[in-house]
């Protein structure tokens, strides 16, 4: 079954709005646990919009407690500065189950675009095998037009995790066919280059059922912003469980009319 890591960054935003320590983003993410979540996503960045370095600290003491899946998301070519250790730092000294590296700049709103594995492919490389030698599954941000998909297991990858902003788009405004066929076949593209195939990116209760049952063996879905919004009205919990809910729907086998 696809397996469901919540991004906890905009608890933080809103932590960091006021300031001090509420809401708090343990709690927040023990609460998902709780409801049935099988990780817990972050992705510190260096101008500590909302997770900061402590928050990766207390939340992989969490997580390890709790048996689950840490991911943390991060450019791998940031340069530290105060109050920001680094990525690779963070890892080494947290040890997550997964890290997902990310090509974004200060100047981005939010993740939206994948690597350029011809321009960015030597400078990888050797960061992948520092952190698989932290002992951390490495996946790699991607758009799914890439056509280079394979690129990522010959640097060392371990996966892949598909930028979904577009599809997410293209379900809001249509038509969205040919937007789960470009996502059908990266996906079949990465998988047999020996990849594991992730996704994330603007998925919500709306459009996740569709892109999971259209979209082959997608391992791991990464949702933040639509669940936190979501849940200011239903609550973590429910909302945690509806997510849930589809994605044990959209594993169902199919049944013949």
């Amino acid at each position: 079954m696809t397996q469901l890591s919540v991004n906890v960054n905009k608890v933080a935003v809103l932590r960091n709005s006021r300031g001090g320590s509420d809401p708090d983003v343990v709690r927040a993410a023990m609460t998902c646990l709780r409801a049935g979540a099988h990780g817990i996503t972050v992705h510190p960045r260096p101008d500590q919009r909302h997770i900061r370095a402590d928050d990766v600290y207390a939340l992989s003491e969490l997580t390890r407690q709790h048996g689950v899946e840490f991911n943390i998301e991060g450019n791998p070519f940031a340069p530290p500065r105060e109050g920001y250790p680094g990525l690779l730092p963070l890892c080494e000294q947290t040890r997550p189950a997964q890290v997902t590296l990310v090509p974004d700049g200060d100047g981005q709103l939010t993740s939206d675009h994948g690597f350029d594995f011809g321009r960015d492919s030597e400078r990888l490389r050797p960061l992948i095998a520092t952190l698989k030698g932290y002992g951390c599954r490495v996946s790699l941000f991607v758009d799914a037009g890439n056509p280079d998909l394979a690129q990522a297991a010959a640097l060392g990858a371990d996966r892949i995790e598909l930028y979904t902003g577009p599809y997410a788009e293209a379900f809001a405004t249509g038509p969205v066919d040919p937007a789960l066929a470009l996502f059908a076949d990266a996906a079949r593209r990465a998988q047999a280059a020996g990849l594991g195939v992730n996704a994330g990116h603007d998925l919500s209760q709306a459009n996740l059922y569709h892109f999971l049952t259209q979209v082959p063996d997608v391992l791991e879905v990464s949702i933040g912003h639509a669940l936190i919004g979501e849940a200011l009205y239903e609550g973590i919990e429910a909302t945690v469980a509806g997510y849930l809910t589809i994605i044990e729907r959209a594993g169902e086998p199919a049944v013949d009319a």
